[in-house]
């Protein structure tokens, strides 16, 4: 199996994990928020799916100068109609991973936009599937703190 195959897979497995657990939040919750500073839940979600066009274009070299995201001005909606606004996004991510060699995955640099440091392809790819970990957890938390039943991610 390619590393690229692998990758894929990864990301493949965590995502379905995070619309397990997204799946566990009514409605009604949408907009709740540990504290006024926070993201709400329904903005931790947008963030995860978004982030798929942003990394994109970050792993394919592209300038992020003038970033517009596709969900800009765009208002919240309910979270099947969320996944599907977000799943071209997320293929042409999934695809574009798909298309380097190993050679390309050990080898090409990229820069991270945020602060500007260089990270080999394959460690990049490794950290982008962290990050929506890392948010997974957070919702978990979020689901902890409004005392709503968490679904189970381990199966």
């Amino acid at each position: 199996m390619r590393h690229s195959e692998l990758l894929i897979l990864n990301f493949t497995e965590i995502r379905r994990r995070s619309i397990k657990l997204w799946k566990g939040l009514p409605e009604s919750h949408y907009h709740w928020k540990p504290d006024e500073k926070a993201m709400s839940a329904m903005e931790m979600i947008r963030h995860v799916l978004e982030a798929d066009y942003g990394w994109n274009i970050i792993i394919n070299r592209g300038s992020m100068a003038n970033y517009q995201s596709p969900w800009e001005n765009q208002p919240m909606k309910i979270l099947t109609e969320e996944l599907e606004f977000a799943e071209p996004h997320r293929q042409a991510f999934l695809e574009s991973v798909g298309k380097f060699s190993d050679k390309e995955l050990d080898e090409t640099e990229i820069i991270h936009p945020g602060n500007g440091e260089k990270k080999i392809l394959g460690k990049y790819l490794l950290r982008i599937g962290y990050h929506e970990s890392v948010h997974a957890g957070q919702f978990q938390c979020y689901l902890r703190a409004m005392n709503i039943k968490r679904p189970d991610i381990w199966d």
